[in-house]
């Protein structure tokens, strides 16, 4: 399971022209499954996700997480993360979770992270989504459960 953390100053996801999710300053998570991924490996990596510190303290140094920020979590599902870009110039994806596997552990990442969590929003599974952001910094990263 990976997932690619932005840091933003505010992120929304539409579907069909319609808002379905929208945070203010927090993260926006790009979230894709595996198919060797579980539970266990989705807890670990929302651990990680909300304890991650880099949101900036008062001398601007990466040090706060985003519990320590108040900040909103936008989860949406990417099953291109779990690509094989290894060689070749088209991406594999014989080690994506299927899709049934991978809404079932996406809702699990979702639910999980709204019991650390105080707003969490999210795209639509598997649906075709326009992602709008303000990035801050920008600050980027790839968080893998193990």
């Amino acid at each position: 399971m990976k997932a690619l953390l932005q840091r933003v100053r505010s992120a929304s996801v539409r579907v069909d022209g319609k808002k379905v999710g929208d945070i203010n300053r927090g993260l926006l998570v790009f979230l894709g499954v595996d198919a060797k991924d579980d539970e266990a490996v989705a807890k670990k990596l929302v651990d990680r996700v909300v304890d991650y510190r880099i949101f900036s303290d008062e001398q601007g140094k990466m040090n706060l997480s985003l519990p320590e920020v108040d900040g909103d979590m936008l989860v949406v599902s990417q099953f291109t993360l779990s690509a094989d870009t290894r060689k070749g110039r088209r991406p594999g994806f014989s080690g994506a979770a299927s899709p049934k596997q991978a809404e079932a552990l996406y809702e699990y990442f979702v639910e999980y992270s709204r019991q650390k969590i105080q707003r969490v929003e999210t795209g639509v599974f598997a649906a075709d989504m326009q992602v709008s952001l303000i990035n801050d910094g920008p600050v980027t990263f790839l968080l893998e459960a193990e």
